[in-house]
């Protein structure tokens, strides 16, 4: 009996195995970014159901006329419309492009004084 040495190296198991560990990570990975595993959570008592924050939108036309939630005020009345509301709910100013800087910034510091933590201007986007 003539015992051989292997001239070579026999890949394809390897191969194959490469391929079904690409194969299983391609698939859980997609599972986990899309959330298509489905998970039945398990259930718990509320003692509180929380609301969702209701956004607060302050809109200043271009002569300067202040709206809260469309109901119209000045800047004087501001502070105290805004007292009584959650300081972590989101405030959107919405400014007319034409409006005097000074005005703004005036409802601005008013909005920030009062201690609201999430305030934005809203924007449109340019139309190229």
């Amino acid at each position: 009996m003539d015992q051989h040495e292997f001239n070579q190296i026999n890949i394809i198991p390897l191969v194959d195995v490469m391929l079904v560990l690409l194969a299983i990570v391609l698939t859980t990975s997609t599972f986990i970014v899309t959330g298509g595993i489905p998970i039945n959570l398990p259930k718990a008592s509320k003692a509180k159901v929380t609301e969702r924050q209701k956004t607060q939108t302050i809109e200043i036309a271009r002569s300067g006329e202040i709206h809260l939630n469309a109901r119209p005020l000045t800047l004087e009345a501001l502070p105290a419309a805004l007292t009584p509301m959650d300081r972590t709910a989101p405030v959107v100013i919405r400014a007319d492009r034409d409006l005097a800087l000074q005005r703004f910034v005036d409802v601005l510091d008013t909005v920030k004084n009062l201690g609201f933590k999430a305030v934005s201007l809203q924007t449109e986007a340019k139309r190229k």
